[in-house]
């Protein structure tokens, strides 16, 4: 059993010693260029660096791929996963979570319960998705004030955009890993003139988590020693189709989609989830309109239902959560006008939620948002300067207690009215020699969540008894940031800065009462759990990230050498301690040596100790892991590609700071595992 013991001080000196032994091989460098990102989520379509950004597509998310979103983008510099065991995995993005990070299908909002709970899985596969993109930091100004965290937006073609001519697709097979996983998943695009349509299909089943042996906690008491994280096998199918008509003028169509997701749930060995979304959307857009001012137009719309059962151990359904949802987008895209160039948009979403059974902590909600926002920008020499401003309407309605409710606990009906809005400046300044500045503030509001205003009643994900509070105001933050970043030959760099302080964070905090909750049967004792409210508190977010990548000659051959920073610390003003559930200082070093047709891989992963928490949660121990992995191409068939992965090499127990708790104890990271995947694209 290999064992990585990590020293920050010789972590940098084998860094750098890393880099140096590398540079002192190479030989003449190759000229290749590192492109800029250009992300889709921006509505003029351009290299966004005043808004830090990261993209995962091609042969990086074929690595990269895991069984949950959270997961695939673990490790992203500002960018964790929650972690609720292997199943649900929702993004944390800069210390936030929850309903401060928005999560997008397609430019348009994701509906399921992943807010509401970190034991609620995100209605995503990552398996039919060809590419990802990350927004760090607020983002409200285009996808409204639950954007305060970030952005993360899933791409695929069910909706093609493209003309397609003949026949188009992918396959893809994965096998092993910590969890067994055996995973498949097929994607079709055709089409012939005018016409596109797409098809795709995904289906896999996971056996309960492998780990380090480990000595699992339930109810702060110890359980007997494990290697395995228990009632975490899970089981789903997806699958799509699309079709519209395409031109170089614009496109426009419908697309189909479904997703059925089985998994153990592990803070309760005998209790399993049954998730089921179904969504049709459609999206056009519309360029080279005969209009004066108009340059394009773009439109989505979509419908979702959403439900989730909760099954006990004797097949009865313990609580059953249903959603629809309903959100429309449009855009206007005007022609240079004054040195102005820009987008108006409005939006509006409405989102009808149902808890049924004894263990709903939330009443049935009635959500409506509509939204107008308009984004403009305007260079002046080498300097480019945007602004934005967003302005909201959302009410918010509690159905209050059924009229045969056996213990009413949420009371008479409820509505609140909100008015958020927000606003933003940046700039980013050419400064030469591939160098470039950037900065942003601004202000962003968000109207309270559902669950936030109304919650009642012991939630099990989170042990505790939690309650909202129906008058909290709309959230509030200002935000600052600074970014420097250098692009050449094979190399980048970038740096940001960033703050965030709230006059007003909704928080979920322990209030020190105890609620004592009757046994279910007669005989047993019992059972005192926390309370915890939803409070405004005064609170600040203050971190940094560090990037930097270059390619070099090794033998002849590329070398790709890079590493990544980052940090956030959080603090509760008002109580003088800090935010819980927030990721330590990590850092990556990775490198990729081509050779011939194979690349051979390797990323050392450190994530310090984090010992600022609250004084009702613990320290999590740091950890290093190392990854090895090797990828190739069947050389008679190019199109086939092939990766195996050795993960976690050292077989090091680690557990993630991110997550609630109640199942950080229960849910180590994985342990040592090989895995292969094969991906024939033609």
């Amino acid at each position: 059993m290999i064992r990585i013991a990590f020293r920050p001080r010789r972590a940098r000196v084998a860094a750098a010693c890393l880099l140096a032994s590398a540079a002192a091989v190479a030989q003449t460098p190759p000229t290749t260029r590192i492109d800029p990102v250009v992300v889709t989520g921006n509505p003029l379509g351009r290299d966004d660096a005043t808004r830090p950004a990261a993209v995962l597509g091609g042969d990086l998310l074929f690595l990269r791929r895991a069984g949950t979103l959270g997961e695939t983008l673990d490790g992203l510099p500002g960018v964790a996963g929650s972690g609720f065991g292997a199943n649900a995995s929702r993004p944390v993005i800069r210390g936030l979570d929850g309903d401060r990070i928005r999560l997008l299908d397609n430019g348009a909002g994701l509906v399921d319960a992943s807010n509401l709970s970190f034991d609620h899985a995100v209605a995503i596969d990552p398996l039919v998705v060809e590419r990802i993109e990350v927004l760090r930091g607020p983002a409200a100004l285009l996808f409204g004030g639950n954007a305060t965290g970030g952005v993360v937006n899933t791409l695929d073609n069910r909706v093609p955009r493209a003309p397609q001519a003949g026949l188009a697709g992918r396959a893809e097979l994965r096998l092993g890993g910590a969890a067994s996983e055996r995973a498949a998943a097929a994607v079709l695009d055709g089409g012939a003139g005018g016409f596109a349509w797409h098809a795709d299909l995904a289906t896999r089943r996971t056996d309960d988590l492998r780990t380090p042996r480990f000595t699992p906690r339930a109810d702060g008491e110890p359980l007997a020693p494990a290697t395995r994280v228990r009632n975490s096998a899970s089981e789903s199918q997806a699958g799509a189709v699309g079709a519209g008509w395409v031109s170089a003028q614009g496109y426009a169509g419908l697309s189909l989609d479904r997703m059925d997701h089985d998994y153990g749930v592990t803070v309760e060995p005998d209790v399993t989830i049954r998730l089921l979304r179904e969504r049709a959307a459609f999206a056009g857009e519309w360029r080279t309109l005969p209009l004066p001012l108009i340059s394009s137009v773009s439109l989505k719309a979509s419908r979702t239902r959403y439900a989730h059962e909760e099954v006990e151990g004797s097949g009865e359904v313990g609580t059953r959560f249903a959603s629809t949802g309903d959100e429309w987008r449009a855009e206007l895209r005007h022609r240079p006008l004054a040195g102005l160039e820009g987008v108006l948009g409005v939006q509006g979403e409405r989102l009808d939620f149902s808890a049924l059974g004894e263990e709903a902590f939330v009443p049935g909600t009635a959500t409506r948002s509509d939204a107008v926002f308009l984004l403009e920008e305007f260079r002046l020499g080498d300097a480019r300067f945007s602004a934005g401003l967003r302005s909201e309407r959302v009410t918010v309605s509690s159905k209050g207690d059924a009229a045969d409710a056996a213990e009413p606990r949420f009371g008479a009906p409820r509505t609140r009215r909100f008015t958020p809005g927000s606003a933003s400046l940046g700039v980013q300044l050419a400064l030469g020699g591939g160098w470039q500045a950037s900065g942003q503030v601004g202000r962003t509001e968000r109207a309270p969540a559902y669950y936030e205003l109304y919650a009642d009643g012991l939630h099990l994900a989170t042990a505790a008894y939690e309650i909202g509070d129906p008058d909290l105001g709309p959230e509030r933050s200002r935000h600052l940031e600074v970014g420097l970043a250098f692009r050449g030959e094979g190399t980048r760099l970038a740096v940001n800065l960033f703050s965030t302080r709230f006059s007003r964070y909704i928080a979920l905090r322990d209030t020190g009462a105890v609620v004592t909750i009757p046994a279910e049967e007669p005989g047993e004792p019992d059972v005192e759990v926390p309370e915890y409210r939803f409070e405004g508190v005064r609170a600040r977010l203050l971190g940094a990230e560090i990037e930097a990548a270059t390619t070099l000659a090794l033998a002849g051959s590329p070398l790709q050498l890079s590493a990544t920073l980052d940090l956030v610390r959080g603090d509760d003003l008002d109580r003088d301690e800090p935010l819980p559930r927030l990721p330590p200082l990590r850092l990556r070093v990775g490198a990729a040596w081509s050779l011939g047709g194979f690349t051979l891989g390797a990323d050392l992963r450190h994530a310090a100790r984090q010992g600022r928490v609250p004084d009702t949660d613990t320290a999590t121990p740091s950890a290093t892991l190392l990854d090895l992995w090797l990828r190739g191409r069947v050389a008679a068939l190019p199109g086939l590609g092939w990766t195996i992965k050795l993960a976690n090499a050292g077989d090091e127990l680690a557990f993630n700071a991110a997550a609630v708790s109640t199942v950080r104890g229960l849910s180590p990271a994985a342990g040592r595992s090989l895995s292969a995947a094969l991906q024939w694209r033609w």
